[in-house]
C-alpha cells in the first residue's frame, strides 16, 4: 500500500526546508567573510569585533561547513539514503549551535547580530520540524531513509531547487535593508554570480519536476495496462 498523501507532502516540505536552510547557512558563512576581512570598514558598524577577527574567520569556516553538510543532507533525503535523517539532524544541530554563539558574541561586541539571526532561526525552525517528524506515528508514514516513489523524490528535489534559485535571484532585495551601508547594498555585490546560480537552480528544478511528472504518469498508466491484459 502506498504512503498517505499527507505523508508525501510532509516529506516534500521537509526536503524543501532542509534545502532552504542549507542555502541560508552557506550564504551566511560567505556573507560573514566581508566583515571578518574588514571589521573596521562599513561605516565602523563592526569595529567592535576587530580584536576578535580570528573568531569571525572561525565563524565563516564552521558556518560554511555546516551549510555544505546541509546541502549534502538535502541530496541524501532526495535519494532516500538510510543515513539521510541522522545527517540532517547533525547539520541542523551544528548550524543552530554555531549560529546561537555567533548571535550572542555579535550582540555583546557590536550591539547587534542581524542578519545572523535569520540564519539561526531558520536552522532552529527546521530542526524542530525534523524532530517532530521523528514522533513514531509520523515517522512510520514519512519514513526518511525508507523506499519512496521516484515521483515524490523528483517533486521534492525540483521544488527545493526552484526555491533555492528564487532566493539567489531575489536576495539583494529582501536582504538589502540589513546590508546597505554608506548607500551601498552589499547583498548585491555578487549580482552576476547569484543571478547565474539562481537561473541554473530554477532550470534544474523545472527539469526535475517535468521528469517527476513523467514518472508519475508512467506509474499511473502501468496498472491500467496490466489490468487490460488480465
Amino acid at each position: 500500500m502506498g504512503k498517505k498523501w499527507w505523508a508525501k507532502v510532509l516529506r516534500v516540505i521537509g526536503i524543501i526546508l532542509m534545502g532552504l536552510t542549507a542555502v541560508f547557512t552557506i550564504m551566511g558563512g560567505i556573507g560573514t567573510t566581508c566583515v571578518a576581512l574588514n571589521p573596521t570598514g562599513y561605516d565602523g558598524k563592526f569595529a567592535g569585533i576587530a580584536p576578535y577577527q580570528w573568531l569571525y574567520f572561525l565563524f565563516v569556516i564552521v558556518t560554511f561547513a555546516f551549510g555544505v553538510m546541509g546541502a549534502r543532507a538535502t541530496l541524501l533525503l532526495i535519494r532516500n539514503r538510510p543515513n539521510a535523517y541522522r545527517y540532517s539532524i547533525i547539520a541542523l544541530l551544528g548550524g543552530t549551535i554555531v549560529g546561537m554563539i555567533h548571535v550572542l558574541v555579535s550582540r555583546a561586541l557590536r550591539g547587534g547580530s542581524m542578519p545572523v539571526d535569520m540564519v539561526t532561526y531558520m536552522n532552529i525552525f527546521t530542526l524542530v520540524v525534523f524532530l517532530i517528524f521523528r514522533f513514531p506515528p509520523l515517522w512510520k508514514e514519512i519514513g526518511f531513509g525508507q523506499p519512496a516513489s521516484s515521483s515524490t523524490s523528483g517533486v521534492a528535489g525540483g521544488m527545493a531547487s526552484i526555491t533555492a534559485g528564487t532566493i539567489a535571484l531575489t536576495i539583494q532585495y529582501w536582504m538589502g535593508p540589513t546590508h546597505t551601508m554608506g548607500g551601498v547594498n552589499y547583498a548585491d555585490v555578487w549580482h552576476g554570480q547569484l543571478q547565474l546560480i539562481g537561473c541554473l537552480l530554477i532550470v534544474i528544478g523545472v527539469a526535475a519536476l517535468i521528469w517527476a511528472t513523467g514518472v508519475f504518469s508512467r506509474q499511473e498508466t502501468s496498472p491500467k495496462a496490466a489490468s487490460a491484459l488480465d
